[in-house]
């Protein structure tokens, strides 16, 4: 590893911080440096507090070092006035002379502005290092800035026979998490600005579909209730958490914090709630949903990560659970004392960018 690597690297690592609350902001980390000595760490908290740059700088105890030292950063500083001032001005105005950057910002009011800002300035920038690791880290605000929706993640749990459910018509859902998988969906749902379910699950599992058995703010709730079927008794409706329904009703109301989105079931539905999720800036979304629900994700090759939890038991008949296609490559674990299979979909937040 390179010294460049090695500070990039710790950028990582302290972006990493920013995971539950930097968003819709991407998560970044920034390293100052003076002769091969860290003089300054940050890294983005909060979204519109300050950013990763400005928090390194503050953490300086002696400024006159600065005009020394190089700052690392794991994202291109921004250029434009936001909820805070632009980095690359700060940086211009404190005299850094160099400028190590991980990847640049796909973000429109950004993408090469700030390197660009830099360089004119007469600062050396260097671009590119540890370019990958940095974009993977960032994946969701980049398929959100040029996908134009949000990043979709597929999560469900099958049976060692490949069924996530016996066919039932009551409200008892076979189990096939363990406690321990299940903190970890809790978890998953935590880091997803939403959750997706189809009618049949809303209806026959109940869900509340919250973060109950794990710190962090609850995802909004969203269902798919074409002919709005759904009794008003079910937990998705009991207004403790925000919850939209996709239909094709015309109700414009909101009620109990339930809002209603009116959808031509006509056509496909899952461009359409996409659409509604962007312009709502809901960066990311975890399915939940049925297995017909889940399958219509991957044919329409609509998804970003995909988790599947493999169960011990045997249930020889009874739902299907969704089949991957061929393209894709998993990642097993066999921590927790289950099978759980991982996989990235789309090369889309990889590739190289212009130095």
């Amino acid at each position: 590893m390179t010294k460049d690597e090695k500070y990039i690297a710790r950028c990582l690592q302290l972006a990493k911080n920013g995971f539950n609350n930097a968003a819709p902001n991407p998560m970044v980390g920034a390293v100052i440096v003076h002769n091969d000595r860290v003089i300054g760490e940050g890294y983005h908290v909060r979204c519109g507090e300050a950013h990763a740059e400005v928090n390194a700088i503050r953490s300086v105890k002696e400024e006159s070092l600065l005009k020394e030292s190089t700052i690392y950063v794991s994202l291109e500083p921004c250029s434009h006035y936001g909820k805070t001032p632009p980095c690359a001005d700060l940086i211009i105005e404190k005299q850094i002379p160099k400028v190590v950057v991980g990847c640049m910002d796909p973000f429109s009011l950004v993408a090469g502005r700030g390197i660009e800002k830099l360089r004119n300035a007469g600062i050396e920038v260097k671009v590119g290092v540890l370019e990958e690791e940095c974009q993977h880290l960032i994946r969701r605000f980049i398929t959100f800035n040029t996908q134009k929706r949000p990043y979709i993640t597929l999560k469900w749990a099958e049976s060692a026979d490949g069924f996530i459910d016996v066919l039932r018509t009551d409200g008892h859902p076979i189990l096939l998490s363990s406690p321990l998988t299940s903190m970890i969906v809790h978890k998953r749902r935590a880091e997803h600005k939403a959750i997706l379910v189809g009618r049949r699950t809303a209806l026959l599992d109940n869900p509340s579909l919250t973060t109950r058995n794990w710190y962090g703010e609850n995802p909004i709730r969203l269902v798919i209730d074409k002919d709005l079927t759904l009794p008003r008794e079910l937990q998705l409706f009991n207004g403790q958490v925000k919850t939209l329904v996709f239909t094709q009703q015309d109700v414009t109301s909101v009620q109990n914090s339930v809002e209603f989105v009116r959808l031509d079931f006509s056509r496909n539905i899952l461009p359409q709630i996409m659409e509604v999720l962007y312009q709502r800036k809901v960066q990311s979304v975890l399915v939940e949903g049925g297995s017909t629900l889940l399958q219509s994700f991957i044919e329409d090759d609509l998804w970003d990560e995909v988790y599947i939890e493999t169960s011990p038991i045997m249930l020889k008949a009874g739902v299907k659970a969704p089949q991957m296609k061929d393209k894709c490559i998993f990642l097993t674990d066999n921590n927790f004392g289950r099978n759980i299979r991982y996989a990235l979909n789309r090369p889309s937040t990889r590739g190289k960018q212009g130095k």
